[in-house]
Formats: C-alpha cells, structure tokens, sequence
C-alpha cells in the first residue's frame, strides 16, 4: 500500500489562502464543531452532495483551521484512474476507498470522512435532492466496531440548492451513447448528471453551504463484533438518521437565514470589514 501523504504545513497553508477568496464567497455556516471529540481515531460520516467535490473543500478547511483536524477522506476508485488527479487526491490526504485503506488510517488514528453513498449518492438523479441512498451498505460501520471508532455523524446542504440536474444517467441509459456505455463495462449508474446554475451553465448559483456536526455515536454500545450483521445494521441506521436530521435541521437554518443570498453575504462582509477598519 503507498505510504499515506500528510501535506506540509507551508504547502496546505498556501492552498488555504488561495481557496480564501471561495470561502469568504461561499461564507459556509458550521453548526456544532464543539461536539467533534479530542480523542482519536474518528469517522466522519455524511450526505454527499450532487457532483461531490463543491462542499468538501469548505469542511475540511474548516475543521483544519478551527480544530485541527486532517481530514482523511475516502475516494471513489474511479479518482485513482485519472493521472493527475489522483496525485492531487493523494497530496492533500485522500486515499482510495478501500476496507484495507480504511483499517490501515484508523490504526494509525487518523481522521477519515466516508461517504457510505459513494458514487451513486454523488451522480443524483431528478428527484433525489439531498436523499441519502446508501443501500445496504455496512462496511464503515463494520470498520467503527472493529476498531471501537468514535462515529462523527454530519450533514451539509447547499451545493444541490446551486445546481439542478437536467439530465441524469437514468436519461443516459435511454440513449444509443448510454446502451453503448453499458455494454463496454462503464458504471453508468455513477456517471455525474448533466446540471445547470447560473442561467444555461454549469457553473453553481452562489447559494451558502450549511454543515452540521451531528452527536458523536460510540459503536461499543453495539457490540465488539464486526460479523454481527443486525448490530452493524443497527449502527449504521443510528447514523443515517442521524444525518437526515441534520439535513433537515440545517433546511430550518437555511430557510430562516436571512445572509442565504449573495447580496446580503456581501453587504454583511463590507459591514464587518468596515468595523474591524482602525482608521
């Protein structure tokens, strides 16, 4: 396995500071940072959001800068086949989505996000705003009651009110092009919708992002037995719903927020800037 890459302090620092002007931008509102525990290793688990890259940045930058936390997240195996990319993954922590992979960072008490939706969750179709769509999938909380990892439950809203899917890989399926994707093997049940923001584009409408850190779940409450199929079940349940409440817990935040629009951020950010302004 390729050794776990930690970036530099100086390099990470200068990623931060180019990303600065996105998030003074984007403004993110973070709910219940101070439940994230002092002790290590832990299990960040959450939504994905539709294309899976735009809210990311902002959490780990959060949790790098207010406490301290490297987020290790777990990646589709389809961002390891892309030279360049996956170099890019690797530099900044991200490792591909593996058991092994997985095991091996909780050993060495890191903190490791996972995205129990993976690829589907990522490629929404119409319908299917901020739904969780994790199946029957098991496998983090087998990995939190193996090793007795605490479980971060979050959730995060915003990016799906930015984009709305045009034409998703059900529309796909449909076509000539799909019908021959399929039959050459391609996960056309994991290729990103076609969306739009502002007007006809692609680009996202400049909504807010809204994170919710959910209670810590200790999963020694469910046992010591990684092959006890109803106690892991139960387990991952517990997160789930942990996570669609905070889904709609932050739906509450955002309907009352009145800083939710880009003028009102900027207006607010020009206030704060001119109070702070020692002249």
């Amino acid at each position: 396995m390729k050794p776990f890459a930690r970036t530099p302090p100086p390099e990470l620092e200068r990623a931060l500071a180019l990303f600065a002007p996105l998030r003074a931008l984007a403004n993110p509102l973070f709910v219940g940072l101070d439940r994230i525990p002092g002790h290590r290793p832990l299990l960040f688990v959450g939504n994905h959001t539709v294309w899976g890259l735009l809210d990311v940045p902002f959490l780990f930058a959060e949790l790098y800068e207010r406490k301290g936390v490297f987020l290790r997240g777990l990646g589709d195996h389809l961002h390891f086949r892309i030279p360049g990319w996956r170099d890019l993954l690797w530099r900044f922590g991200a490792v591909e989505g593996t058991r092994e992979a997985c095991s091996a960072l909780l050993e060495a008490n890191e903190t490791v996000l996972v995205f129990p939706g993976g690829g589907r969750e990522v490629a929404k179709r119409r319908g299917e705003r901020y739904r969780l769509i994790w199946k029957e999938r098991l496998g983090f909380a087998r990995l939190a009651v193996r090793h007795a990892c605490t479980i971060v439950p979050f959730a995060a809203i915003g990016v799906e009110d930015a984009l709305d899917v045009v034409l998703d890989s059900s529309d796909l399926l449909r076509t000539p092009v799909g019908r021959a994707l399929q039959r050459m093997g391609w996960r056309v049940d994991v290729l990103p919708p076609l969306v739009k923001g502002i007007g006809p584009t692609p680009l996202p409408r400049p909504e807010r992002l809204y994170f919710e850190i959910r209670a810590p779940i200790d999963p020694r409450a469910y046992g010591s037995d990684p092959g006890d199929d109803e106690a892991v079940r139960a387990l991952r349940d517990h997160v789930m719903r942990e996570v669609e409440a905070g889904i709609a817990s932050l739906h509450a935040a955002r309907d009352g927020d009145p800083h939710r629009r880009l003028l009102p951020r900027l207006a607010s950010g020009l206030l704060r800037v001119r109070r702070s302004d020692p002249r």
